[in-house]
């Protein structure tokens, strides 16, 4: 929000300048987001008259003119301003001077062949406003040669973040009143007399919907003039970024930027009966002021007449009964609309506007009276008129909450304490009822406070958060405890574990176009669309990490990456039973490009393959904790992988901790990817907690004292066994001796019979108390040849 000195000053009686203003708004938790002078960049112009104006000798529509700044030596200018002539007086830029509009550097220079020393500036090349028809007109009595900035004085523009919680603030008044209880000046009463009515109103007004519009005054005025509004009121809208259009919308433009209260003024001659506040009916459409037309919902609160919508109650005017310059009567409009109605249909409209943004927060409902006196006042002083009586339509919600509170709760909440006398002194400056026993009633305008801690941090703002003490907390004797759970110490294991790895951590939306979205549903429940998106592209929320690493991997190779090694972990939403919602702590990796480079020992580059993804897959899982000897490799990896070259790491059959492979060239080309696409996903929930207490701390290491002994089987097994099933059979046939076991050559052809192959595996036998003999390492083998036949496997002769 923003707002002029001048007019934070007609509020506040306050001798404080901007900087004193501005460090003290963001000490009271009005952030502030810059503060502007206009006159800062208008020091190198110069207040001029033009002497003489002649014509261009080579141009029809330019004028050379001759102008004085007072110092007796006057400067030759080519101007082409209509309004140009001898005896005016104006601002002109010196060679050097920047226009403030543009940039542009003005030069001494020849414009058709003649010298120009400057340039005579319009008000839109000074940044004051939109006029460009002419060259700036100032008064007879303007003093000759001095600078532009100082004939204008200096006016800085605060620009100010207001937080939702804060409707109070959302007018230029709420902002005084917090700087008056912060000792920064004396707010200054509202000038709002009651305006009483010479005649009843000739409109009828009411409210036919209670719950989205409880209050709704009106008052015709008659015979008002809506020409251009006076120049300090123009003023201070172009200082809040308004444009100012006639001095009937400026004047409701005004009382709402500078009190909070939104308002309406209707053309009376373009309303047709009663004028109500109702819901909207079945197919009904409002042409709002922007030009666009809005299809509404019969729960959406409409201003009607007898004729249709005029009104998308508390958001935006109707086109068609606007005031224009031809208006002469009007209605004026007051009402008090339900927060949560209004935020709902703006999102349902997409439609925002400065009235729907104060009256979601929640505006003053004690404010409707002396809303519509400023609003009269300012009507009757400016464009004249005669007032009727007004039409109080409905009841606004006026009841305000009360609660104990006890002044020692800001030592013991805010961490400073604030004598009792100061704490009553703040709160009655912010315009809260305090009784003697501590009970506080909360003013109207303040919807966000509703309880003590609320009160604490009032008085602390206000106080001053820069006095509340540095105090550490207190901490006990001795190694401090972690404090991070056990899955957020194995999110940072597999983080670490994974960019050592060599791949790189991407953080992506947790929201999919819903396209994206489906084509990994599958498997993963229902989906997650969002009522209110931040775009129609971001709707759903993510079933799985894949895709947004996709699409990363497709921007990164459409910018010329060889190689892409993303990954992530993060959350995936599910939708459980009966509607429940699912999070689930996934991490996900994308192999894209070259696994490695072309080059002269190794000839071309070699992709990816899920021999790749598998190997990250076990070794990340074997960081997050997962007991990756008993895993099982499986199939059934979802149809985004390709069916014959991805597979599932279960524990057990029906457990999935992971799945890996090569991208299913459909789901590729949704993706807009191609070559070949390793991905990885880990489920992990899914892995198993450690048992017991430190758990997770590395076993005592002891170097066995006898030399380990190796053994090679070679198995003649089923081609379909997979050799993982094989390497668990052996290592489970003797948990106490064997310690180790790999296959080391996979062989088919001549001497191996059709339909099998020989695995050869590798076993690494660990003696404990004696080295074996002959007996024992005999035994042993017999286990491992019997694990082995177990699964159809014969030792080859």
């Amino acid at each position: 929000m923003k707002f002029a000195l001048s007019w934070l000053q007609a509020l506040l009686d306050t001798k404080a300048d901007a900087r004193t203003i501005a460090e003290k708004l963001t000490s009271l938790g009005l952030e502030i987001e810059g503060v502007e002078d206009a006159s800062a960049a208008l020091t190198q112009f110069r207040v001029a008259r033009v002497l003489t104006a002649d014509k261009h000798p080579q141009a029809d529509k330019l004028q050379v003119l001759s102008v004085d700044l007072g110092d007796g030596n006057p400067l030759q200018v080519v101007c082409g301003a209509p309004n140009a002539r001898a005896g005016l007086i104006g601002v002109l830029g010196l060679p050097g001077a920047v226009v403030p509009a543009n940039g542009m550097e003005l030069r001494k220079s020849a414009i058709r062949g003649v010298e120009s020393n400057g340039m005579m500036c319009s008000t839109r090349e000074l940044g004051l406003g939109e006029e460009h028809d002419g060259i700036i007109e100032l008064p007879a009595d303007a003093p000759i040669g001095i600078s532009f900035a100082d004939y204008l004085g200096s006016d800085p523009v605060f620009d100010v973040a207001i937080t939702p919680n804060r409707p109070d603030c959302m007018g230029v008044h709420g902002i005084a009143r917090d700087l008056a209880a912060a000792g920064l000046g004396v707010l200054r009463p509202i000038n709002a007399a009651p305006v009483a009515g010479t005649y009843p109103c000739p409109v009828d007004v009411r409210t036919d919907d209670a719950e989205g519009c409880p209050a709704f005054y009106g008052r015709v005025i008659r015979g008002v003039t809506n020409g251009p509004s006076p120049q300090w009121l123009q003023d201070r809208l172009k200082s809040a970024g308004q444009r100012p259009i006639s001095a009937l919308v400026d004047i409701t433009n005004y009382v709402m930027l500078g009190y909070g209260r939104p308002a309406h003024a209707y053309d009376l001659a373009k309303l047709s009966g009663a004028v109500v506040a109702r819901r909207a009916r079945e197919g009904e459409t409002c042409l709002a002021l922007n030009g666009k037309e809005y299809a509404l919902q019969p729960w959406m609160t409409v201003i009607a007449d007898e004729s249709g919508v005029h009104d998308i109650a508390g958001i935006m005017g109707g086109e068609h009964s606007g005031c224009s310059e031809t208006t002469t009567d009007v209605l004026l409009e007051v009402a008090y609309f339900t927060p949560a109605n209004i935020a709902r249909t703006g999102q349902a409209l997409a439609l925002t506007s400065d009235a729907r943004g104060r009256f979601e927060r929640g505006v003053d409902p004690a404010f409707l009276d002396t809303g519509m006196d400023l609003l009269t006042s300012l009507i009757l002083e400016i464009c004249g008129g005669e007032p009727s009586e007004v039409i109080r339509a409905g009841q606004p919600p006026l009841a305000r909450k009360s609660f104990a509170y006890d002044p020692a709760l800001a030592g013991n909440l805010g961490g400073i304490d604030v004598a009792n006398g100061e704490q009553k002194r703040i709160l009655a400056a912010l315009g809260f009822d305090v009784a003697e026993d501590w009970t506080i009633t909360v003013p109207t305008w303040r919807p966000d406070v509703d309880g003590a801690p609320d009160i604490v941090e009032e008085v602390i703002r206000v106080h001053g958060l820069d006095a509340v003490p540095s105090t550490p907390l207190p901490r006990a004797d001795g190694v401090a405890k972690p404090t991070a759970t056990a899955a957020q110490m194995q999110e940072r294991r597999i983080r670490r574990a994974a960019a050592a790895r060599g791949l790189n951590e991407a953080v992506t939306w947790s929201f999919l176009p819903t396209g994206e979205a489906e084509h990994f549903a599958e498997g993963n429940g229902g989906l997650w669309t969002l009522a209110n998106p931040i775009s129609e592209d971001l709707k759903t929320m993510r079933p799985s990490l894949l895709p947004g690493l996709l699409s990363a991997a497709r921007r990164n190779l459409d910018r010329g990456a060889t190689t892409v090694r993303l990954f992530e972990i993060g959350r995936r939403y599910l939708r459980g039973e009966g509607g429940a919602s699912d999070e689930q702590p996934s991490l996900a990796v994308v192999l894209a490009g070259e696994a490695a480079p072309r080059g002269w020992a190794t000839g071309k580059a070699k992709p990816f393959d899920a021999f790749d993804a598998k190997a990250e897959a076990l070794a990340l899982l074997a960081e997050a904790g997962a007991p990756v000897d008993n895993l099982q490799v499986m199939g059934e990896a979802g149809s985004q992988l390709h069916p014959g070259q991805s597979a599932t790491l279960r524990l057990g059959p029906k457990t999935v901790l992971a799945r890996f492979g090569m991208l299913h060239p459909t789901t590729a080309k949704a993706f807009d990817l191609s070559g070949a696409v390793a991905v990885v996903e880990l489920f992990l929930d899914r892995i198993p907690a450690r048992k017991g207490p430190g758990s997770f701390a590395r076993p005592h290491f002891a170097p066995p004292a006898l030399q380990a002994v190796t053994r090679d089987y070679a198995f003649l097994v089923p081609n379909g066994l997979p050799a993982g099933d094989l390497l668990r059979a052996v290592r489970g046939a003797d948990k106490t001796n064997v310690v180790a076991a790999r296959v080391f050559d996979d062989f088919r052809g001549t001497g191996v019979p059709e339909g099998q192959k020989s695995l050869a595996v590798e076993v690494t036998l660990q003696p404990v108390e004696k080295s074996y003999d002959e007996a024992a390492l005999k035994a042993i083998t017999d286990r491992i040849v019997a694990a082995g036949a177990k699964l159809g496997g014969v030792l080859r002769a």
